[in-house]
């Protein structure tokens, strides 16, 4: 008789999925940076095929239209970059470092808080680092030399903002590295902010500075959350389409016993559906906030009556 639970092992085909092709937020940013960087190789190598000589310029064909530049003239005819730059990388070890990062980042940070405040976490990150290398670049004389030809690209910025967030939200959750051992979050992200700063005289000064303004917004707005202040509620009437909802949405999440196939339900599965229960039913109750219980439809009452129930 073994003195532990035996946990099925999955191949590496159903951990890929699940990284991949999972339905929130966190499997869709990472397929978009990966889809990203297949097509801007695939572009590459069809260029070099073509016209090898115009591609002595360092960055892909892409890479030109989506890379964040640092002058100010060059990004006013071409303002999109300021968001197309965080799901750009050239390099095969750049584009694996961050999305590794990025999933157990984004595991940790959905630990806590939602999958719609990490794709705002993402985004405001990486537009807060874009702001700090533009600054940077267009304010401090050393600079100047290589301001034109000088861009940004990358997920850097905004996985660290997802990092330094939950390290200000959860400073003393605890994780294990290796080498390192069991370090609490706030160490680590201290030496993360410490290291881009000692980092800025190195061959990659933008790439940094970006980092610190990605970190400076992930610790303000955490720290705002703690305090009950959520900066994204400005985006609540802003709905995207649904990724982890399925048609029959209300059927499907009270349904905790065997699926359809006869397979036994996993604790991966039954977390999975309590998860998104709780979300839908979040939603209701600040529905409920601001516009009243008559302001719900019959399936939101119904979900939110057999909850209480349940409870």
């Amino acid at each position: 008789m073994y003195g532990y639970t035996h946990q099925p092992q999955r191949n590496t085909g159903e951990i890929l999925k699940k990284i991949f092709l999972d339905k929130n937020v966190l499997s869709r940013l990472i397929l978009i940076n990966t889809v990203v960087y297949i097509m801007v190789k695939i572009v590459n190598l069809f260029t070099w095929l073509i016209a090898p000589a115009s591609a002595s310029s360092g960055l892909s064909l892409l890479g030109q239209y989506m890379a964040l530049p640092s002058d100010l003239h060059q990004w006013i005819q071409m303002p999109w970059t300021l968001i197309t730059y965080m799901f750009l990388h050239e390099g095969f070890l750049h584009w694996l470092f961050n999305m590794i990062m990025l999933y157990f980042g984004g595991i940790l940070f959905t630990e806590y808080l939602s999958q719609r405040k990490l794709l705002f976490t993402y985004l405001m990150g990486g537009l807060a680092g874009a702001v700090f290398y533009m600054l940077a670049f267009n304010l401090f004389p050393v600079f100047a030399p290589i301001r034109n030809i000088s861009v940004a690209l990358g997920a850097s910025a905004s996985i660290l903002a997802i990092i330094i967030a939950i390290a200000t939200y959860v400073p003393d959750y605890t994780v294990h590295l290796f080498l390192l051992g069991r370090i609490k979050l706030k160490y680590l992200a201290i030496g993360f902010v410490l290291l881009d700063i000692l980092s800025i005289q190195s061959n990659n000064p933008g790439g940094h500075i970006a980092h610190l303004g990605g970190a400076l917004w992930g610790f303000v707005y955490a720290l705002s959350l703690k305090k009950g202040n959520d900066f994204y509620r400005i985006f609540d009437g802003f709905h995207f389409p649904s990724i982890s909802l399925k048609k029959k949405y209300y059927d499907e999440t009270f349904k905790t016993s065997r699926p359809d196939s006869g397979r036994p339900m996993t604790d991966e599965d039954y977390n999975a559906r309590k998860a998104a229960k709780q979300h839908e039913i979040d939603k209701i109750l600040d529905k409920i906030s601001k516009s009243g219980y008559a302001s719900l439809s019959k399936e939101e009452k119904e979900l939110l009556f057999r909850s209480s129930n349940k409870t």
